[in-house]
């Protein structure tokens, strides 16, 4: 083969490449999957199958009308975890927050995503006062995620480290909005 050859085959390769992304950004993996197989997916929880998938939750209908969407992390000052250790128990809360709502509310996932994935992190000086948060924010039917530690380095068992929180960034700023940065 010649050089105009080996030239046509790699643009042609990159732009088959660049087509796939986009259209893959466009449709998460999911139109992949076949419907009833879909159903099946959502139906999965923490790796066991359960007799029907839960409803969608109640950020699902505002992720349509709402655009700014963000997570805040609340993060307890009484247990002063390292730096290090505190990075790892937001990312448990992240992931905690978005695992529980990937299937329940994919459109403010993605509404979330589309906003650049805003995080935010402040503190809070103690688990009741945490765990008040977590009311006013279900009470608004905000979806949240506590981490629980397992104990094995720096904190006790069972200690409640970091609260995620995702939603309308006014809806969740009325719950942490008076706490202060971390």
């Amino acid at each position: 083969m010649d050089v105009t050859s080996w030239l046509s085959a790699i643009l042609v390769g990159a732009g088959c490449l660049a087509m796939g992304f986009f259209v893959g950004a466009e449709k998460p993996y999911r139109k992949f999957i076949p419907k009833n197989k879909a159903a099946e997916t959502a139906a999965l929880v923490d790796g066991k199958k359960k007799g029907q998938a839960k409803p969608p939750l109640e950020i699902e209908k505002l992720a349509e009308i709402i655009e700014d969407f963000k997570m805040v992390l609340v993060v307890r000052n009484d247990l002063k975890m390292g730096k290090g250790k505190i990075a790892a128990q937001c990312s448990h809360a992240t992931l905690g927050l978005y695992k529980k709502i990937l299937h329940r509310a994919p459109k403010a996932l993605s509404r979330w995503e589309m906003c650049g994935q805003v995080k935010v992190v402040v503190k809070i000086e103690s688990e009741d006062d945490m765990l008040e948060l977590q009311a006013r924010a279900k009470s608004l039917a905000i979806p949240t995620h506590i981490v629980i530690d397992a104990g094995r380095t720096q904190i006790a068992p069972n200690s409640r480290t970091v609260m995620a929180v995702l939603g309308p960034a006014d809806m969740v700023d009325d719950v942490t909005g008076g706490l202060k940065l971390l």
